[in-house]
């Protein structure tokens, strides 16, 4: 036997902002209609953070359920990482925000980056710490108030984004857990999907309202997620001697049905055995693979021992896979 050490999820979490925004609701004051949204994204509603509402208080919520799911004192926490590209503040990073809100002062706290891909790279780096020796309990936390970015005049793009945030809790394990992460990037492929609003390259006054806003060229973001994620399930299947019929459930980053039909073709996997979620939630950027897994535990549909493959896709471009048994 081996004395290898694992990272587990021993508790998962999630939480939604209390107000909903249907597709009807936008055709309101945008010229779209629910048929134009639902046949091109697979989305029907999404949900707003509330005025004053941060991604701080999204992933607080999130991460009180999922250290209780996980019998985890916040106090006993080594380490949170929390994937977000919509923090609170430039500085301190919305994780160390997080980490005085739980009483967790003391263990290391920082953000990651990766936009839609924030979760998958946060629970990388966990798994690492945990496998290293050099920590046991980790809060992983992907959240986001990409509404607040969003130019409600742009069809193509507004009716695609909503706020939430999911948690995990990983622990150490001799038996199972997270077998295997990949992670890859290609910044040649910014202006593809990308807010152009920064630091380093100045405000400019006249911009502060319009120019912080997600710009994306749809098609494009789509054939590169569907080419790339393609290449990522082999990579994952490949490096862990498996057969993609292996794989109990699919957690997909929630971004467009047709892209998560795309992946769930290639795997040759049933869609009832896919999670889905972006039907309620809209893209939730990095928060939407740990909101799709904690609705996939809780409703009593992924149990332990089994198989389960999350990816995801984003902006940078990002990409990145996990494969586990739960």
């Amino acid at each position: 036997m081996t004395n290898q050490v694992f990272a587990r999820i021993a508790g998962t979490g999630s939480y939604l902002p209390e107000k909903v925004l249907t597709n009807d609701d936008l055709s309101k004051f945008v010229d779209t209609s629910d048929e134009w949204i639902t046949s091109r994204s697979g989305i029907r509603q999404r949900h707003i953070a509330a005025e004053g509402e941060t991604t701080c208080d999204l992933a607080y919520h999130a991460s009180v359920r999922a250290l209780e799911a996980a019998g985890v004192e916040a106090s006993e926490l080594d380490l949170i990482v929390l994937g977000t590209t919509t923090p609170d503040l430039i500085f301190p990073s919305t994780a160390c925000l997080l980490q005085h809100r739980l009483g967790a002062d003391g263990c290391a706290a920082f953000d990651v980056n990766a936009a839609c891909s924030g979760f998958i790279y946060a629970l990388t780096v966990a798994d690492k710490f945990i496998r290293s020796g050099a920590a046991k309990n980790v809060l992983v936390v992907g959240s986001e108030t990409l509404t607040r970015m969003i130019d409600w005049n742009d069809r193509t793009t507004c009716v695609l984004f909503g706020d939430g945030a999911g948690a995990v809790v990983l622990k150490p394990d001799t038996d199972t857990g997270i077998l295997s992460t990949h992670l890859h990037a290609d910044g040649g492929k910014k202006e593809l999907l990308w807010n152009p609003v920064g630091v380093s390259v100045g405000f400019k006054p006249e911009e502060k309202n319009v120019g912080v806003r997600i710009n994306m060229a749809g098609s494009d973001v789509f054939k590169h997620a569907v080419k790339t994620l393609d290449a990522l399930v082999e990579e994952t299947l490949e490096a862990n001697g498996l057969d993609r019929h292996d794989i109990d459930w699919l957690i997909p980053h929630q971004a467009n049905l047709r892209i998560i039909e795309a992946t769930a073709k290639r795997l040759d996997m049933p869609m009832e055995r896919v999670i889905v979620t972006v039907d309620r939630h809209g893209n939730t950027s990095s928060g939407s693979v740990p909101l799709a897994l904690d609705e996939a535990v809780r409703s009593g549909r992924i149990q332990r021992g089994q198989m389960v493959l999350l990816e995801a896709f984003g902006g940078g471009f990002t990409w990145g896979s996990a494969l586990m048994r739960y």
